[in-house]
């Protein structure tokens, strides 16, 4: 059995095994099958295609075998299969222009040479970096906080350096709240150049604010391969000329700096990079990889949703590296996002008709702006966009009215699902900025009434579910999606406190920026008494940081007392609550600090005192978990 055959079975293995026995199945598994069309000029001229070396079948369908060793397809399932089954993620491709280039300029190989040339020229490079970092954020869904960002720039401006760090620190959790990438470069000169610009670019950003980018390559590229992509996922360095290899330890030199690592070029480290690296793009630390051909081909990461393209990619080279984008995740990833720098539009049309057939573009890559904005037909009815969505909203449910009945709620509901939905999808688009009718507030104010009601239906519902009723869904992950952290609402304290105790605005900002919020609503309470208690001297985190102290000591005994359960026993029970980040009722910790039951009271009350405790602790956990560190 032979996975990713496309690329592996068409030399002297294959021949060796065919040749030495004489009764084999062979079973090769393929994405992106080689057909005539798209087969390599070079290697065996009866191993140029799967079709040769795996079964005789015409795409679709199966065809007569001209020879007797070759057995049809068992089957075939595209990548149209795939999307429409669930199994993976369309894709968004966008085709960006930094400098001016003539139109429909056809990639003959003759010309490549004089235009790579042309697209290395300094300018051009410097403009496509430009266009990444001021588009990162939106294109891997890391801007979806755009109220906290700005907040907290308004208050860095005023801040001490204290509370600068503080802020940073902030502002990077948000950062990393998205995916990350990986950036597709024509060749290892290119990958070399983009890398200097992008430290060049990055020179004057604070360091908190900069994205991670790494660059990898293991050989030098001569002639392109017919797909743009060269199988070069070896791990080896040995075929790097002088000058590569020592920019290649260079840029290791800085990721051993970024990471506290200790790798090089050197074979055995070299080896153990790579794999640091595979795992630090799995675990997001790294933001953006800069790749010739490694990782375009078998690498996974479901973290992974952009891929910038400066390269010439086409056939099962462009569907392969595009497909490093479209693993499922959650529900706020909804499609690989690919960003070409050269006009790849035509290659991807091929590509798609190819794998999938003449009509795949319709599935597998996502509509148009212009269609999620201002709706669409869809062949069977009329979709409605954002546009008439928003309008409906506001027209429907005006912040501040209170919905009545259970209809209307429902409506409400559904509606504003749909709504987060295709702010999910616009988001990524460069001409959503602006458009997006509804104010930072005016997001807050409806999502706090979206979970006022999943709070509220979740109460006559089975548990913590999203599908807390029988015709409802509530999108629970795109809310969270923007969700806001105590360091955020110190952040507005700071400020409240920095105005002498007297912008009110601040308040209403607070309270806003937690009743948006699942985590925060909890913590409300807690955190207005705390502000209550300020004066114009205090010190926000110290002063904080002891009252959540002394509040967790108070309530937990309140419990204690309230429910005779065993001190010192329910102490460490909630402790290790905490380090382990849950209430824990299966086991012998939770029966432990529960007070002593006669044989003779009957079996419903010890189950009764049971449930009480334990939605008692887990209030207080949910309370107070992520707000104190330490123990009680």
């Amino acid at each position: 059995m032979f996975d990713e055959c496309h690329r592996s079975q068409f030399g002297d293995m294959h021949e060796a095994i065919t040749d030495t026995f004489k009764k084999y199945f062979l079973f090769g598994f393929t994405g992106t099958p080689i057909f005539a069309i798209n087969s390599s000029s070079g290697g065996k001229a009866h191993l140029k295609t799967t079709v040769q070396a795996f079964g005789c079948y015409k795409h679709g369908e199966v065809a007569n075998c001209p020879e007797e060793k070759h057995q049809t397809a068992i089957h075939t399932y595209t990548i149209v299969d795939a999307i429409a089954d669930k199994n993976v993620l369309p894709f968004r491709v966008d085709y960006i222009r930094t400098m001016r280039e003539k139109d429909n300029i056809n990639d003959e190989k003759v010309r490549d040479i004089d235009r790579e040339k042309a697209f290395m020229a300094p300018e051009r490079i410097h403009n496509n970096v430009e266009y990444i970092l001021k588009h990162f954020s939106q294109k891997t869904s890391r801007n979806s906080k755009p109220y906290m960002m700005t907040a907290l720039s308004n208050v860095f401006e005023v801040a001490s350096a204290k509370d600068r760090n503080k802020i940073e620190e902030v502002k990077n959790k948000i950062r990393l709240s998205g995916f990350n990438s990986i950036f597709a470069v024509a060749s290892i000169d290119a990958a070399k150049l983009y890398y200097n610009e992008f430290k060049k670019q990055q020179k004057d950003i604070p360091e908190l604010a900069r994205l991670k980018v790494a660059t990898i390559f293991s050989f030098g590229q001569n002639d392109e391969e017919e797909d743009g992509v060269e199988d070069e996922n070896s791990e080896s360095t040995e075929g790097l000329n002088a000058s590569d290899r020592d920019f290649l330890d260079q840029a290791i030199l800085d990721y051993n700096v970024n990471f506290k690592t200790n790798y090089d070029t050197s074979p055995e480290k070299f080896q153990n990079f790579y794999k640091d690296i595979s795992l630090r793009m799995k675990n997001r630390e790294i933001d953006l990889l800069i790749v010739v051909n490694m990782f375009l081909t078998g690498f996974d990461a479901t973290t992974l949703n952009t891929l910038w393209v400066d390269k010439n990619l086409r056939m099962h080279g462009l569907l392969q590296a595009y497909s490093r984008t479209n693993r499922i995740l959650n529900s706020i990833k909804t499609f690989g996002n690919i960003i070409c720098f050269r006009n790849l539009e035509k290659a991807t049309n091929d590509c798609l008709a190819l794998f999938g057939n003449k009509e795949a573009g319709g599935i597998v890559l996502l509509k148009t702006y212009d269609e999620y904005y201002n709706g669409y037909h869809d062949g069977k009815k009329v979709v409605p966009g954002y546009y008439e969505l928003v309008h409906e909203l506001l027209e429907k449910f005006p912040i501040g009215q209170l919905i009545l009945g259970e209809e209307n709620k429902k409506t409400f509901i559904r509606l504003y699902g749909a709504i987060l939905k295709l702010l999910n999808i616009l988001r990524s688009f460069d001409e959503f900025a602006g458009n997006e009718i509804l104010s930072e507030r005016e997001f807050q104010d409806y999502h706090s009434m979206y979970i006022e009601l999943y709070n509220e239906f979740r109460n006559f519902g089975k548990g913590d579910s999203e599908n807390v009723n029988d015709d409802i869904v509530f999108e629970m992950e795109l809310i969270k999606q923007v969700e806001i952290n105590i360091d955020y609402i110190l952040m507005l304290i700071r400020k409240y406190k920095d105005s002498n105790l007297a912008d009110k605005e601040v308040i209403v900002s607070i309270n806003k920026a937690i009743d948006s919020s699942i985590d925060l609503r909890n913590k409300k309470e807690l955190i207005e008494k705390f502000v209550a208690s300020l004066t114009p001297s205090s010190d926000i985190e110290d002063e904080w940081n002891q009252y959540v102290k002394e509040q967790k000591k108070a309530e937990l005994e309140q419990i204690i007392s309230e429910e005779n359960l065993k001190p010192e026993e329910t102490v460490n029970f909630i402790n290790n609550s905490f380090k382990n980040g849950e209430i824990q009722a299966a086991g012998t910790a939770f029966a432990s600090i529960l007070p002593p039951v006669s044989r003779f009271s009957p079996t419903g009350d010890r189950t009764l005192k049971k449930e009480t405790v334990l939605e008692k602790l887990k209030k207080y956990f949910d309370r107070f978990f992520d707000i104190s560190n330490g123990e009680i």
